[in-house]
């Protein structure tokens, strides 16, 4: 699994593609976006949008060597799910500056506090920045990068239709949401075996 190098466009092609196969990622990242109370959201990443991610520091960075794409395969790869997990990027989001900053001092630990539960299993809770501490002695970051494993029982549940709930239980920030046919179904897509 994973982005290869030939999935990737040359930076001319991508130029002349670059506003369709944005629509495209766009379109397809509306059905992989959970919404957790009114403070935190998980975008579910897959291949597609990491290999727009990919595509976009290219051609941000004008990298067209191979040691720089494979150096960018390398960073983004881990990102996307392999079958047997959800990887997502999370975002605390509070609009006026100073709320945020101050929140992020309450909600330090929030990120492996986040969990995904398939209908009456054990919640299943986040591991958390597996790449880099994002969290320090003060406060926490307003984004991470979660991996939710799920057992083979979770996944042959889902496939049945299984009920799916998402939350959070921080002391201070405590939410749940059972997910809609439209994110599940795209959340499936990512279980492969």
């Amino acid at each position: 699994m994973g982005i290869k190098p030939d999935s990737l466009m040359t930076l001319e092609a991508y130029a002349k593609k670059r506003a369709s196969f944005r629509a495209e990622v766009m379109a397809h990242k509306k059905n992989r976006k959970v919404a957790l109370g009114d403070h935190v959201t998980l975008l579910f990443e897959d291949e597609l949008t990491m290999r727009y991610q990919v595509q976009e520091i290219l051609r941000a960075e004008k990298v067209f060597e191979e040691a720089g794409i494979q150096e960018e395969l390398e960073a983004y790869n881990p990102l996307v799910p392999d079958g047997s997990n959800w990887k997502a990027t999370m975002l605390i989001e509070y609009p006026d500056a100073t709320e945020r900053a101050y929140m992020l001092t309450q909600l330090k630990g929030i990120e492996r506090r986040v969990w995904v539960q398939v209908a009456d299993s054990a919640k299943v809770y986040a591991i958390a920045d597996e790449d880099l501490e994002r969290e320090n002695a003060e406060k926490t970051s307003a984004v991470h990068f979660l991996r939710f494993e799920l057992n083979v029982a979770m996944r042959q549940a889902l496939r049945t239709g299984a009920i799916l709930v998402m939350g959070v239980d921080h002391p201070i920030y405590s939410v749940h949401t059972a997910i809609v046919n439209e994110v599940r179904a795209a959340l499936l897509q990512d279980i492969t075996d």
